[in-house]
């Protein structure tokens, strides 16, 4: 897997480089955010990992934000010293994946790292591809379309849908949707599903604030809705 790190603290920089190349990883490494958008564009990575704060230039959320605009869907985990509600949703928001607040274990890290692999893997279960009413989803292409209209969605925020779709009409918990998304639920934060169900009704619903298809069950979870 090809690894983009990006992180401001050369001793932080090198400990992941050192880490993840032993794991097997190509990892390259880069300081500022202006670089990290130029080698996120020019090369072809599996996940990066982005420091929230970098220094002079464009931040990590900048960073996050300006690839999302260009319609580049590469998963994102933020790297953050910052522990608030406001700082996950604000990274969450800038269209990160996950995030991961400092300091971290590299267990927690590879737990993270194991997720996105899930991604290029065979799948042992379930349709390839998922229809229901004007939305569909191709698994083995990582597509998605509504009303023929190709969609573009985030790692997470397709594995989401997958899973709402794949049994229309139940009632997931977040906690099963974290699951889901990551393959467990360790050192995850519930409130990553509310802010990914957002951006997904953005996306596949024609009238996002007043949801037709992913409905929300107060206090108890999600639903895919059938037209």
């Amino acid at each position: 897997m090809r690894i983009l790190v990006v992180d401001d603290e050369a001793p932080l920089r090198e400990t992941l480089t050192r880490s993840l190349s032993k794991e097997g990883h190509t990892v390259e490494a880069v300081a500022g955010g202006a670089e990290a958008i130029e080698r996120a564009d020019a090369g072809q990575f599996d996940v990066i990992l982005l420091d929230v704060a970098l220094g002079a230039g464009p931040s990590g959320y900048d960073v996050c934000r300006t690839l999302r605009e260009q319609r580049n869907i590469v998963p994102i985990i933020m790297l953050t010293a910052l522990d608030t509600e406001a700082d996950a949703v604000h990274g969450l928001e800038a269209g990160a994946d996950d995030y991961v607040t400092k300091p971290f274990g590299l267990a927690e890290l590879r737990s993270r790292i194991r997720a996105v692999l899930r991604r290029s893997g065979p799948r042992a279960m379930g349709r390839e591809v998922l229809s229901i009413g004007a939305v569909t989803l191709d698994r083995s292409h990582r597509e998605a379309t509504v009303e023929g209209e190709q969609v573009k969605l985030t790692f997470s925020e397709f594995e989401l849908l997958a899973q709402l779709m794949s049994e229309p009409g139940r009632l997931f918990n977040r906690q099963e949707l974290l699951r889901a998304i990551w393959g467990d639920s360790a050192y995850r934060d519930p409130r990553a599903i509310d802010v990914h169900i957002r951006h997904l009704r953005e996306k596949v619903e024609k009238t996002p604030e007043e949801p037709k298809l992913i409905l929300t069950v107060r206090g108890a979870g999600y639903r895919f809705q059938e037209p």
